[in-house]
């Protein structure tokens, strides 16, 4: 697990992993404002007989989830954060649209009012394909709350106006991973109630109280975990502070600085000093 944290020109900016995009869809719909842009998704579930991936707009239709498609045109193809057509939907739907029955590998989104225009769409496309990739996104867009952008369905990079949104975030990648720990100790058995973790990890295992990811930030803006000691009853997960954002080649340090307890039995997580 990875966390970091950064504000810039009044919008904070989150890199972490590891989790699906479908695994945050109810906490970046929470913050939307009306409805969502889905600006680019690419992925190996949907394939035509040419074993070429289907456009956004048949995947929601598949899905049975209502739309709006406005095309872009070939001058995005290419372009990174964009496809060849966008998706307009309620905010409401985004969860049923990430349902967890398909996986994106590439996905980016941001909200928009629910009036929003052709020529809005176009001019938004626009800013977003010509920014700099360092850049703050949300800068150009006052009405926008949240941009994500999913790599590998794995990664996570968003940025954010809700102050609220980065610990929810955080609290959901400790619960992530202590379900995903359980789930493998219990092979998806029933055994403790544990069945289904890997479809709904949060509605089985409770997340932590916003005290918790508050308090890691509070004390360092870059965080690392590693699974500790694992039992049907108890999880830990070990945390190391960072001085600067996670890399892949970054190893865990040999000593972490905070353990993360989650007690299954009462439902309750603790911070305490690693031993």
């Amino acid at each position: 697990m990875s966390f970091s944290l950064r504000e810039a020109e009044g919008v904070w900016e989150v890199t972490a992993g590891a989790a699906q995009a479908g695994e945050l869809a109810d906490l970046l719909a929470a913050v939307a404002t009306s409805a969502v842009a889905v600006l680019s998704l690419e992925t190996n579930s949907y394939m035509d007989e040419d074993w070429q991936p289907l456009p956004p707009s048949l995947i929601a239709a598949d899905l049975g989830v209502p739309c709006t498609v406005h095309p872009l045109g070939s001058w995005a193809s290419g372009t990174y954060g964009l496809a060849d057509e966008l998706l307009v939907m309620d905010r409401g739907l985004l969860p049923r649209f990430l349902d967890g029955s398909w996986s994106p590998y590439e996905l980016t989104l941001i909200d928009v009012p629910a009036d929003v225009t052709s020529d809005q769409l176009d001019e938004l496309a626009l800013v977003l394909g010509t920014t700099d990739v360092d850049g703050v996104r949300l800068s150009h867009f006052e009405d926008s709350r949240i941009w994500f952008s999913g790599h590998d369905d794995c990664y996570v990079w968003l940025e954010t106006r809700d102050p609220a949104l980065p610990a929810a975030i955080l609290a959901r990648l400790l619960t992530l991973m202590a379900a995903s720990a359980l789930a493998e100790l219990t092979e998806l058995t029933e055994l403790t109630d544990l069945s289904g973790l890997a479809e709904s990890p949060s509605a089985r295992i409770p997340e932590p109280e916003p005290w918790l990811p508050e308090q890691l930030i509070a004390t360092a803006p870059h965080w690392i975990g590693a699974l500790g000691h694992v039992t049907e009853g108890l999880v830990t997960i070990k945390l190391a502070a960072l001085s600067t954002p996670w890399r892949l080649n970054v190893p865990f340090p040999q000593q972490a600085d905070l353990t993360a307890t989650l007690d299954v039995c009462d439902g309750t997580w603790r911070i305490t000093p690693a031993q």
